[in-house]
């Protein structure tokens, strides 16, 4: 009875050992004395102890933080530039069987990949085109990647360390790119202004009335304003005289007095 006992709790030490349970988002690879056989999972699954041996893979997306790399850009400018890298597992019998260990290897990759790309641009496109820079580097890894069952999701560059004498370069560059800017602005007010002018003054030239209705509608505005100065106006044409006589040139003979008449 004594053996029967032990035989049936070994049954039951070896039974729970051999009953795994898998969340949603893990898979089991089975090696069974060695050779690979399809993965199992999610749920429960049987193991068979000492002849077969599991694996579990992660199948969610992975984050993999690249430390910062030298880059010395296409117009020779050392900088630093770090990254992050999403991936997943889509084939977890090829990640196991392909590469030794898919977290190392593919974090190798991403950095040599990173300092190879960057150093095939140059700044101003390092600066103001991350998103061809990450599009870039999430193909080649990539591509890489495929036969190690990993799909590459995205890639984006985190920061871009530049020296102390190219920032204030690039500050001084940014401060007369505004300047000029706001020249450009102004001159082109200006420019607007004076044809506005000019095409009023054109309209005022055809239509002497319309001088004389914004000549009534100044007094008006300034007689509107709390001062002590009264204002008479007067017309135009009162004027008009002396403008004439102005107006002649100074050589003209004066007009032959008048004869007497007999």
């Amino acid at each position: 009875m004594a053996a029967v006992g032990v035989f049936l709790i070994v049954c039951v030490v070896i039974l729970l050992n051999s009953v795994k349970v898998l969340r949603e988002y893990e898979r089991a690879v089975i090696f069974r004395l060695g050779r690979i056989t399809p993965y199992r999972g999610p749920g429960i699954i049987l193991i068979i102890p000492v002849v077969e041996r599991f694996v579990r893979v992660d199948l969610r997306v992975l984050t993999l933080e690249i430390p910062p790399q030298d880059v010395i850009t296409r117009d020779n400018v050392s900088v630093k530039v770090s990254a992050v890298l999403y991936f997943r597992v889509i084939d977890p019998s090829r990640a196991l069987v392909e590469v030794e260990n898919y977290l190392f290897a593919t974090l190798q990759l991403a950095q040599t990949t990173l300092r190879s790309v960057g150093g095939q641009t140059e700044l101003d496109d390092l600066l103001s085109q991350r998103e061809k820079l990450n599009a870039r580097i999430q193909e080649i890894v990539d591509s890489q990647t495929e036969p190690w069952g990993i799909k590459v999701t995205l890639v984006e560059v985190k920061n871009i360390d530049l020296p102390q004498d190219m920032q204030r370069a690039i500050a001084a560059q940014a401060e007369a790119e505004r300047e000029r800017r706001a020249k450009v602005i102004a001159a082109e007010g200006e420019f607007q202004a004076a044809q506005k002018l000019h095409e009023a003054a054109v309209i005022m030239s055809d239509n002497p009335i319309t001088l004389q209705l914004r000549y009534l509608q100044t007094l008006a505005e300034i007689a509107t304003e709390h001062n002590s100065t009264t204002l008479f106006p007067v017309p135009i044409d009162l004027l008009r005289p002396f403008f004439e006589m102005h107006r002649r040139p100074a050589d003209a003979p004066p007009a032959p007095p008048a004869k007497p008449t007999p």
